[in-house]
């Protein structure tokens, strides 16, 4: 049913002040949590997010054609709805449980954009996100779900932010 209905389905069994979201593949590798909760407690902010696109981030074992899907998609989105955060495709985030409550009942998107509606959404709510340089690593095992079909949802789901937000 998508990324979003698993992620409404996981907050309904949370039961901390601090919600880590994160691939279960292991592509987000937990040694950068401690830097997350760093960063949160320092800053005090709502929400930290992983970036692969400032320095110290990048990716590990990726093919051009995905390089440069994820930089276009990131793109297309900085243009359109003129984030703060460098990386609005990640997923591997903490929040503040009652700033992820807040805005779930806002989000609409279910599919690849439900993260950079997330963010979006929580950038116009006027919570604060700040960001922690990580690696991505490449799935060693399963595929990508990420095929024309998830392009074209993205593609959707940007203009409905735009003209939603």
């Amino acid at each position: 049913m998508g990324l979003g209905s698993a992620y409404i389905d996981g907050l309904s069994k949370c039961t901390g002040d601090y919600i880590v979201l994160m691939d279960a593949d292991l592509s987000h590798h937990p040694k950068f949590i401690p830097e997350f909760i760093r960063k949160q407690q320092e800053t005090n902010c709502d929400l930290v997010t992983g970036t692969r696109y400032v320095s110290g981030g990048g990716v590990y074992g990726w093919d051009l054609r995905r390089k440069l899907t994820s930089r276009v998609a990131n793109f297309m989105a900085a243009t359109m709805l003129n984030p703060k955060a460098s990386d609005l495709t990640g997923s591997f985030r903490l929040y503040k449980r009652e700033v992820l409550e807040a805005i779930m009942p806002k989000v609409k998107s279910r599919g690849y954009v439900f993260q950079m509606e997330i963010i979006t959404r929580a950038q116009t709510m006027g919570y604060t996100i700040e960001e922690v340089p990580i690696t991505f690593v490449d799935r060693l095992y399963g595929e990508s779900k990420l095929g024309s079909n998830e392009i074209l949802s993205y593609l959707k789901g940007l203009l409905d932010i735009f003209t939603d937000i």
